[in-house]
């Protein structure tokens, strides 16, 4: 024992490095095949950074090692909570992201603070499961310096130098946080603390929100001669393509409430968002125009709302989104309508994600559809499958189920989801019923569709705006159009329509047809910015369109974006090296990746219209 004791001091100051190594070990675990792609200075880079957490959690933990004064406290105090927080958080935010919590994204989630809480409120008992591991290593790492180290007051010094020196250069010297994210995750960490600290500092926020449009004049329309018709537009959130039965089934479990109440509905079964961000398909599905337009020309194009008024529809929109996130409200508060409400109009506490309940929702359409003068053009815009997902007590037929966002319970996490998305279609299929009883109903064609899908650890990633992959843009999408609605060579058209490739940059033309003012020469100059050709009318569906989730409409945290032409998808997002290649007609799931010479000339267009891979530049261009 005496000879232990003698070599103990020797050996002792080893501890100082165990915090380092830890997060070394995890960080090379959990990436280790992006390492190949590392050039010489990111693994310099990585280098660096790894001498800043080693100096920052060994000054520390010297710190803590003190046998006498309250600063040893403060010191233990700092190193267990600051390890469990920079730790415990990484492990959180890469196991549904697939990248490291950085400043990029620690921004955005300061610019939503109501939301912010709410996501980590629904998910608790995940975050602090991730905090609990680091908190007992460093605890323990604590204690046992505490025992071990036994530090000479010089030593002390040192350890002082050290944690200044740690501090120093994580706040100062430049850190890889995007792309190759070449540091460790504490790094990385408290690099996006001092971001946000430094950014509330200056009382302003760099989030990019819709903003307030400017709608123009339009000049009265006169519709032209065809059958009569109301037209309304179903949109819920984030229901992925696969969550309920887009074409009509005999028997289905996932939307059995929709299924039988629209069972003649054309389902249109590869149609994509250019988006998995609300705020830009939002804004895609009632302009017409393509997601990378500036944000000068989305303020300035006319909506669907303004198109109907102009044409003289009276006109309704109707929502459960809680349109005080980002100041939502902005972009619709000009809206040309009769009838309106938002979340907050059906509850006061309605969520700042999910919003109201949806039912309110479908309880308030279907008080103020029949007041509506026709013809009327309306949108019920539903939001109650929006995470943290709401489920009806006792009517959750998928099971097991759980809020949990943990790894382990991805699939429980699945089966709730798919109970809210169950509630949901069942007071989809109220509105319906409720409708189609009706003298307007049996006039009207109802076109439902989804802002975006919701990803689960499919590629990685969980929840939306991560990706444009199939899992977050593939969504269902139909019309149903009662008998005498339609005419013969528009019901043709969409039915050859329904199993080739489409976009909601497609659905703004299709509805100005619906309203019957497509080829009205008065409307020329703004139709004639729209993308998309009208599913109404005959057309091939194989030009090519952009996809993001960046946009000067709203910004993001994880730049990531691509194109489309056909079946073929070209994509990327801020990690990744070259461009993905797709084929989801013949690999729907997109487990194999072509390679980028599979999709043409798509990557040479992305330079042009994108300005390149997500990696190489900020932002697409307009």
């Amino acid at each position: 024992m005496r000879r232990f004791a003698r070599l103990r001091p020797r050996f002792a100051p080893l501890l100082l490095l165990l915090p380092a190594a830890l997060i070394l070990v995890s960080d090379l675990t959990r990436r280790w095949q992006r390492l190949p792609g590392w050039t010489k200075t990111d693994i310099l880079l990585y280098g660096i950074a790894t001498v800043e957490s080693a100096a920052l959690w060994g000054g520390l933990l010297l710190l803590a090692s003190r046998r006498r004064g309250a600063q040893r406290w403060f010191a233990a105090l700092a190193f267990v909570l600051l390890g469990a927080i920079a730790l415990g958080s990484q492990r959180y935010f890469y196991d549904q992201f697939e990248t490291y919590l950085n400043a990029d994204a620690a921004l955005f989630g300061a610019a939503f603070p109501a939301s912010l809480r709410g996501q980590v409120a629904a998910d608790a008992s995940g975050l602090l499961a991730a905090l609990a591991v680091p908190l007992v290593y460093f605890a323990a790492l604590a204690a046992v310096g505490r025992k071990w180290m036994r530090p000479p007051r010089r030593s002390l010094r040192f350890g002082q130098w050290s944690l200044a020196a740690g501090l120093l250069s994580v706040a100062i010297l430049p850190c890889s946080f995007r792309t190759v994210q070449a540091a460790p995750p504490d790094v990385i960490f408290l690099h996006a603390v001092g971001r946000v600290a430094r950014q509330l500092a200056q009382g302003k926020s760099a989030h990019v929100e819709p903003g307030v449009r400017r709608p123009p004049y339009l000049p009265a329309v006169t519709p032209a001669p065809g059958p009569a018709r109301n037209v309304l537009l179903i949109l819920t959130e984030s229901v992925r393509f696969d969550a309920v039965c887009t074409a009509p089934e005999r028997q289905c479990a996932r939307s059995p409430f929709t299924n039988r109440a629209a069972p003649e509905r054309i389902p249109f079964l590869q149609l994509r968002s250019n988006s998995s961000t609300t705020a830009i398909s939002f804004g895609v599905l009632l302009s017409g125009l393509g997601p990378t337009e500036t944000r000068t020309s989305i303020h300035d194009a006319p909506l669907l709302f303004d198109y109907a008024h102009a044409a003289g529809y009276d006109t309704a929109y109707w929502t459960s989104q809680n349109m005080m996130f980002a100041h939502s409200e902005e972009f619709v508060r000009d809206l040309p309508v009769s009838r309106r409400c938002g979340a907050t109009d059906l509850d006061p506490d309605a969520d700042i994600d999910m919003g109201a309940s949806d039912h309110l929702l479908t309880e308030r359409a279907n008080r103020e559809l029949p007041l509506l003068r026709e013809p009327w053009f309306a949108v019920v815009h539903y939001s109650s499958t929006h995470f943290p997902y709401r489920v009806v007590e006792g009517d959750e037929p998928f099971q097991p189920s759980s809020s949990s966002k943990a790894p382990s319970d991805n699939a429980e996490l699945v089966n709730y989801y798919q109970n809210a998305v169950y509630a949901q279609d069942r007071t989809i299929a109220e509105l319906l019923d409720a409708l189609r009883t009706t003298d307007a109903g049996r006039r009207t064609v109802v076109v439902y569709t989804s802002d975006h899908g919701e990803a689960f650890r499919d590629h990685g990633q969980l929840g939306h705006t991560g990706a444009v992959l199939d899992e977050e843009i593939h969504v269902p999408t139909w019309i149903d159009a009662p008998p005498g609605t339609l005419t013969p060579d528009e019901h043709a058209h969409l039915t050859e329509r329904a199993a080739r490739p489409s976009w909601h940059t497609d659905l703004a033309p299709t509805f100005l047809d619906l309203l019957r003012i497509g080829a009205a020469p008065e409307l020329g100059r703004y139709q004639g910015r729209m993308t998309g050709t009208s599913l109404l009318q005959k057309g091939s569906g194989e030009g090519w369109v952009p996809l993001t989730n960046c946009s000067e409409l709203w910004g993001c945290a994880f730049r990531n974006w691509g194109l489309m032409r056909g079946s073929l998808k070209l994509e990327a997002r801020e990690w990744d090296f070259d461009w993905h290649c797709w084929d989801v007609a013949a690999d729907p799931l997109e487990r194999h990746d072509l390679g980028v010479h599979a999709c043409g000339d798509l990557s040479t267009i992305a330079q042009r219209v994108l300005g390149g891979l997500p990696r190489n530049v900020a932002s697409p261009s307009g």
